[in-house]
């Protein structure tokens, strides 16, 4: 399932409680960041242990455009994880729509 940045920031401006990770390069989290914690692609596909207790909750992954999210979002399913949402056009949907 996926995730709109209109859906995304009400999660994050209300009191949902959900894991939030971005699965960009260090150079491009600094660029610009939501405050996902920073889990690099190739990091994050041999790190699930450390998401096992995660593993019931909502978890929102996010990129620069949505595909390398959307590849984290797969190999996440595949390992098991049931809520695990991918944010549709990434960062550069939320600034277009929100402009930062």
């Amino acid at each position: 399932m996926d995730i709109t940045v209109h859906e995304l920031k009400e999660k994050l401006e209300g009191v949902d409680e959900f894991v939030f990770v971005d699965v960009r390069e260090p150079h491009e989290y600094e660029e610009s960041n939501l405050g996902a914690q920073l889990r690099p692609l190739n990091d994050f596909v041999t790190s699930f242990d450390e998401y096992e207790e995660a593993k019931d909750k909502e978890i929102v992954l996010m990129c620069r455009s949505g595909v390398r999210s959307a590849m984290a979002q797969q190999y996440m399913k595949d390992a098991g994880f049931k809520n695990v949402r991918n944010l549709l056009g990434g960062i550069l949907a939320w600034k277009e729509a929100f402009g930062a």
